[in-house]
């Protein structure tokens, strides 16, 4: 006979039959039936003492498992499940964070029976208006019958490059609805495929008749499986040597799509126009698997030469030619790239990579002058500055992970350090407050894996007022996690793009809402949510009190003044 079961105890098993291990969440009364079924179960539950911060963190865990992932494993995806309609208010603002960040995940709530709603109850709401905005897919489960192949299909949605996350409405009825059915096989995530032959070749020509080709690198690189048979980074400098491009990283990218140690590597691209239309003047350009390529707001003047020739790969159709007329390849990214190598290394001599290999060099340089000088600033003796914090970390653990939430501080970071793939990642999405509870999911993450690296949420000090007791998650579950955070006492970026926007000097505004005067005391805040709390105020101090941290077992805070 089959087993009857509740939609919850099925819910629970479809999970433990994917390979999940973790449910993050917040509980309310309409969860009670799954977490009752989980309390039963081998899966952990992991709580965040707000939606968002659970939200965030099981995005930064899906982000950081994904890299670990093989055919053999289970998806690599985080389950969340929150509260009602209010609930899943509290966790949109990181549930579009994890929408930009790509984040393989999959978003529960409860709901109220379905037989009650006419009357309606308080915590009511559209949930799955409320989502699908920054979702894959949204939808409500209406019957216990569905719900299996609802889930599979939640599953697959939501790691099917390019990956990102679902959100399923749970009725209290369905949850506690008696069932003989059970979970079904999850089969093989598919890849995007490989790019169409005719648009390769038309690809291929644009290179090979280029003065001076330039490929932008964006985030859809990085994330793409290794194991869907090639390489993206890899193949992405495949092409660029092929062409003898010079290469940039998308505005906003986020994390590693290229090497930054090669010697066509340039720079990446900042959210300032006339940087921007510099770094983009040229005739041949090839937009590799990005999303973010564009300014914080409108920008006066094309940002790419109209008359230049574009190409766009991409995994993301929506994405081809969305902001210019472009020659658009779809597919994997791995494929698609490694075929446009071939195709451009049967077009393009040795004598006219090494001309255009000039031509880098030259760019190079004149790029170099303008990003360090982003990363760097003038400080009074033994105060601290961006880049004194940045060579600090790197020297404590130059293999560490990252999780980026450092805002103004971030171009210290990138011109900095050169990462490789996978160990960086960040706040793509630009709305404050996903950095710091992503880095507890990506300690948590990292503690599980064969080889667990020292984590670094590196989150600027407003950043971490968002969702401080992020670290009572990090403490309750003993994970390592060193919170870095470069504390100017103020939003910053609003003081420079005020001072972008308007023109003028910064001595001739007067900023409102945007110093932290009082400031927090923000390790005696750490303390009382169970991490360890460090101030440093000095750069005397820095790698002394960096390697102490690390050295920690469990959370820890280190809150370092700098020059601003």
């Amino acid at each position: 006979m089959t087993e009857s079961r509740t939609g919850a105890e099925l819910f629970v098993d479809a999970l433990d039959e994917y390979g999940v291990e973790y449910v993050f969440g917040n509980p309310g009364t309409t969860e009670l039936p799954v977490v009752n079924a989980i309390a039963d179960s081998e899966l952990e539950y992991i709580l965040g003492l707000h939606e968002d911060v659970a939200v965030g963190a099981a995005a930064g865990y899906a982000s950081v498992r994904r890299q670990f992932a093989d055919e053999d494993e289970g998806v690599p995806a985080g389950v969340v499940n929150l509260h009602v309609a209010p609930g899943m208010a509290h966790g949109l603002g990181n549930l579009y964070g994890a929408y930009m960040a790509g984040a393989p995940l999959v978003v529960t709530a409860g709901n109220h029976e379905r037989h009650f709603r006419h009357e309606e109850p308080i915590l009511s709401g559209d949930l799955v208006k409320m989502t699908e905005q920054f979702t894959k897919w949204s939808d409500e489960v209406l019957s216990v019958d569905t719900l299996p192949s609802m889930l599979r299909q939640a599953f697959r949605v939501a790691c099917t490059p390019p990956t990102g996350p679902v959100f399923l409405a749970l009725p209290l009825d369905v949850m506690t609805a008696e069932t003989d059915a059970a979970p079904e096989p999850l089969g093989t995530i598919p890849n995007p495929g490989r790019g169409d032959p005719a648009a390769i070749e038309q690809a291929a020509d644009a290179l090979a008749e280029a003065d001076n080709p330039v490929l932008v690198v964006g985030d859809h690189v990085g994330r793409h499986q290794a194991w869907s048979g090639v390489d993206p980074v890899e193949a992405a400098v495949d092409l660029a040597e092929a062409a003898g491009a010079r290469v940039h990283g998308e505005i906003l990218g986020y994390e590693v799509n290229f090497p930054t140690d090669h010697e066509q590597w340039v720079s990446h691209v900042p959210p300032d126009e006339q940087l921007a239309q510099t770094l983009f003047h040229t005739d041949t350009l090839v937009f590799a698997g990005c999303s973010t390529n564009t300014t914080l707001w409108a920008h006066d003047n094309p940002l790419v030469p109209e008359d230049a020739t574009i190409v766009d790969l991409t995994d993301q159709p929506w994405q081809g030619a969305k902001n210019h007329p472009a020659t658009v390849v779809t597919g994997d990214m791995g494929h698609v790239m490694a075929e446009l190598a071939a195709a451009v290394r049967d077009r393009v001599d040795d004598e006219t990579r090494e001309e255009r290999l000039v031509q880098v060099d030259a760019m190079k340089q004149l790029a170099s002058q303008q990003m360090n000088a982003m990363g760097e600033d003038e400080t009074a003796e033994d105060a601290i500055s961006k880049a004194d914090l940045v060579d600090a970390m790197k020297s404590v653990d130059p293999d560490a992970f990252v999780m980026d939430e450092g805002v103004t501080s971030r171009y210290a970071l990138l011109t900095r350090w050169d990462f490789q793939r996978g160990q960086i990642m960040g706040n793509k999405g630009g709305g404050l407050g996903y950095g710091l509870p992503a880095a507890v999911g990506a300690a948590l993450a990292e503690r599980d894996s064969d080889d667990p690296r020292t984590v670094y949420g590196f989150v600027g000090d407003g950043s971490y007022l968002y969702y401080p007791n992020s670290l009572y998650t990090a403490a309750r579950y003993d994970l390592d996690l060193t919170v870095v955070v470069p504390d100017n006492r103020n939003y910053r970026i609003l003081k420079d793009n005020t001072v972008s926007m308007f023109g003028g000097e910064e001595s001739d505004y007067e900023f409102v809402g945007m110093d932290f005067d009082p400031p927090v005391d923000i390790p005696k805040n750490a303390e009382s949510h169970g991490a360890s709390g460090y101030l440093v105020e000095s750069v005397s101090e820095l790698d002394d009190t960096l390697a102490e941290a690390a050295a920690e077992s469990g959370p820890s805070v280190v809150d370092v003044l700098i020059e601003d």
